[in-house]
């Protein structure tokens, strides 16, 4: 039977299915990174509008390109370790991929030009060139890790300084996301230390200590956000401070219209603070589903690496901290003050996990 699965054509006579150019790119991975850009954009207070959503289409080609770099630079020792990849097995041909890396890192800077202009761009440079020394280079070396959490922080950076109306200005964003940024690094920083013993399983300190410090980013994670926090303290402050109008000697019609002010005044700050502390307790609600669920996939995956230390555990935990970066960056999106956001993020977390079954993250 001829196969009938959609092909894309590079050259004149190699012809690529689709459906190894996905698993050249771990398509489904990449539904880990637009949480990236939306806490970075949650914690500076941007809104998820169409510049957003063009740097966030911009990190995922960049994700991509990565990958694609990724195949291409590994294509000797994947012939041994994973033959069955597209590169290696000959499905896609090594200037193939190395043709995709190119081009999607072309178009990930471009996306991030069009999109939020110098601001975006002066992001997606750096993250296109840690992207390239990464895979070209740093790997094999102890810079490895520094360098892939380098490129995690500035995907979550990139959603800070998206510009627009009402925006705050570069300087503010970053202070805003930074402690966003630095729990993403750390976990990734967690995984890179196991993505070194996919292939011949790890000692049991190694799953045993990034266990714990994914433990710690969780703690981290809950804690509110101090200028989120501050709103109901903020309220109080407003509603001491109320004008108060002095009552007429005589009373009378002078004193109803005073009480009736009052009265108006301190039912919309009751109303207020009643908003504020409602909100207050739906985003801490969410944030810590997030964490739940962020230990409930990555950490349990690494206690069971913990117990039996194997390639395979190894590399399930890896393939699980990939796909439990989305609980992590819906709890800083809900930590950041975006709850109806960070509910969507939790949604689409459980749809990456039915598909990493049909294509692997690692």
């Amino acid at each position: 039977m001829k196969d009938r699965k959609a092909v894309a054509r590079f050259g004149s006579r190699s012809a690529v299915r689709l459906t190894d150019l996905a698993l050249l790119v771990r398509a489904p991975a990449a539904l880990s990174v637009p949480g990236d850009v939306i806490a970075g954009a949650a914690a500076a207070g941007r809104p998820l509008g169409v510049r957003t959503l063009g740097v966030i289409g911009s990190s995922v080609c960049l994700y991509w390109a990565g990958m694609a770099l990724n195949d291409y630079a590994d294509a000797t020792v994947d012939a041994v370790e994973r033959p069955g990849r597209p590169v290696p097995s000959g499905r896609v041909p090594r200037r193939t991929a190395l043709a995709v890396a190119g081009g999607l890192t072309a178009a990930g800077i471009s996306l991030a030009a069009a999109a939020g202009g110098r601001r975006s761009v002066g992001v997606a440079l750096p993250l296109a060139g840690l992207v390239w020394a990464y895979d070209l280079k740093l790997k094999s070396t102890a810079a490895a890790g520094v360098a892939m959490a380098g490129a995690r922080i500035l995907d979550v950076l990139a959603g800070a300084v998206v510009p627009g109306a009402g925006a705050a200005s570069v300087g503010v964003a970053l202070r805003r996301a930074a402690v966003p940024a630095a729990l993403v690094g750390v976990h990734t920083g967690t995984l890179m230390a196991l993505s070194r013993h996919e292939v011949a399983g790890a000692p049991a300190r190694v799953p045993a200590v990034t266990l714990a410090v994914s433990a710690a980013t969780a703690v981290a994670t809950a804690v509110p956000v101090p200028r989120v926090a501050a709103e109901s303290a903020a309220v109080c402050r407003r509603a001491s401070a109320a004008p108060s109008w002095p009552l007429a000697p005589g009373g009378g019609a002078a004193n109803r219209h005073s009480l009736t002010l009052l009265e108006g005044v301190a039912g919309t700050l009751l109303s207020e603070k009643l908003r504020t502390t409602s909100s207050a307790k739906l985003r801490a609600a969410l944030t810590a589903a997030g964490v739940l669920a962020y230990l409930g996939t990555y950490g349990t995956a690494q206690a069971r690496a913990v117990r039996e230390p194997s390639g395979e555990n190894v590399q399930r935990a890896v393939g699980a901290g990939i796909l439990g970066l989305m609980p992590l960056q819906a709890a800083l999106t809900a930590r950041g003050g975006a709850p109806a956001v960070a509910a969507a993020l939790g949604v689409v977390h459980p749809l990456a996990r039915r598909l990493a079954r049909r294509i692997s993250p690692t």
